[in-house]
């Protein structure tokens, strides 16, 4: 691989990581999200020209946003400099643009400042304001700090890339046009936001915990942001049963992410995981989180149906002791509230561990016939695993070959593959 190559992909892998600390940080100085992105790409480009011919810094993620915080002075000198021209000119001052000129002075100093504080979460609260649709709040948040593509986005939200692409852009303008402060709400407006921003927070952790395209199957770094932005979030809301449901969840799943890859970094299966290497730390706040999503109230919401599925594995100590007719059960109760294909998709995994593979394929060729899920690669793979336990191995291989055509992540390719090979032998 070519030096080059690598510095390139190094810039990727740290732009993923950084993205969303970058355009949070930016979007305190500027307060515009849509400019903030655009002056971290600055950075970005900034990165590509130097770093080949430099060499990737000590630490990039400082340099980024060193970089970025010098684009976001600049263009403020640029700004303060045209808007005293045009007060020199006697123009009308409400004729200056469509945004705010912050003061140039509390943006220096809000610039320098090193400590990133709370901007993630200020900046996911800006980005699911109600004045867009839920659709729109959701593939801007996943692109502003999960660093995704619109491509990523699409296959995370199983709507098309050019779909996704004109709600983000129009998103941006939207809340320029509207000015909405940069600030985490409170009260009855943060109530009013907090379902879109569990949700993003939730889709956050899960591109950690399952890359969607990349050589590494997890982006633990992600997940960890998630963890925290969901510990935050039970804090700032604990009478939301739902907030400390997520907690609950991440949580328990952030518990098995050392034992979902091994010394090579390839996946291991939920089934096929060293149960001692669970973190028993995180699993124990997992269950208090559930406890308190109890406590705060009575109706139970998918994320608590979810952690109590997740807490079906955590408490077994073997995958055997595994409770599948209880997790069947949650499922049922989870299909009710979350009628979606990827939720019936799980539920049939379950049905097939509790009552065997013939009892779930109907399932699966139910939702394959529907096409909702027919670029979802895991449908393919369910579909395998269950044609294997049912004695049809060229059918099975068939499908594993297919899901490993349709994921983009490439150590979630290689396992398919090898599921495909071993099929047949």
């Amino acid at each position: 691989m070519r030096r080059d190559d690598k510095v390139g992909r190094r810039i990727d892998a740290v732009w993923r990581i950084e993205a969303g600390k970058i355009i949070g940080a930016l979007a305190r100085v500027v307060h515009d999200v849509g400019l903030a992105e655009d002056l971290a790409q600055e950075a970005l480009v900034a990165a590509l020209e130097h770093w080949p011919r430099d060499g990737v810094p000590d630490n990039p993620g400082a340099w980024l946003m060193t970089a970025a915080k010098h684009k976001a002075l600049d263009h403020l000198r640029q700004r303060a400099l045209h808007a005293r021209k045009q007060e020199e000119l006697g123009a009308d001052a409400d004729a200056r643009g469509d945004h705010v000129v912050p003061d140039f002075v509390d943006a220096l100093d809000a610039a320098r400042a090193d400590e990133i504080g709370d901007d993630l979460l200020r900046l996911i609260f800006t980005a699911c304001h109600p004045v867009l649709g839920h659709d729109a709040q959701i593939a801007l948040t996943l692109k502003l700090l999960g660093g995704l593509t619109t491509e990523e986005i699409a296959r995370a939200m199983l709507v098309p890339e050019p779909t996704i692409a004109q709600r983000i852009v129009r998103a941006k303008k939207t809340l320029a046009a509207a000015r909405v402060p940069f600030e985490v709400p409170r009260g009855e407006a943060l109530h009013a936001r907090l379902g879109a921003v569990l949700e993003v927070v939730y889709l956050i952790f899960n591109e950690g915990y399952t890359a969607t395209r990349g050589e590494d199957w997890m982006r633990a770094s992600l997940c960890e942001e998630a963890l925290r932005l969901a510990r935050m979030l039970a804090r700032l809301a604990p009478h939301e049963a739902e907030a400390h449901g997520l907690q609950a969840l991440l949580e328990i799943q952030a518990s098995r992410l050392r034992a979902r890859v091994d010394a090579q970094g390839r996946p291991i299966l939920l089934l096929d995981q060293d149960r001692s290497r669970w973190d028993r730390l995180l699993i124990g706040r997992g269950l208090a989180a559930l406890d308190a999503a109890r406590a705060a109230g009575s109706d139970t919401g998918p994320y608590q149906l979810q952690a109590a599925i997740a807490a079906c594995h955590a408490r077994a100590a073997t995958a055997e002791a595994t409770d599948w007719p209880r997790i069947v059960a949650l499922y049922d109760a989870l299909a009710e509230r979350q009628p979606t294909p990827v939720v019936a998709l799980n539920r049939a995994v379950a049905v097939g561990m509790a009552h065997g593979p013939a009892a779930a394929l109907p399932l699966v060729d139910a939702l394959r016939d529907e096409g909702a899920l027919q670029r979802y690669h895991l449908l393919n793979a369910v579909r395998g695993d269950l044609l294997m336990k049912l004695g049809r191995p060229s059918e099975a291989r068939a499908e594993f070959e297919r899901a490993a055509e349709l994921t983009g992540n490439v150590r979630e390719r290689a396992l398919l593959q090898e599921r495909a090979r071993l099929a047949l032998s």
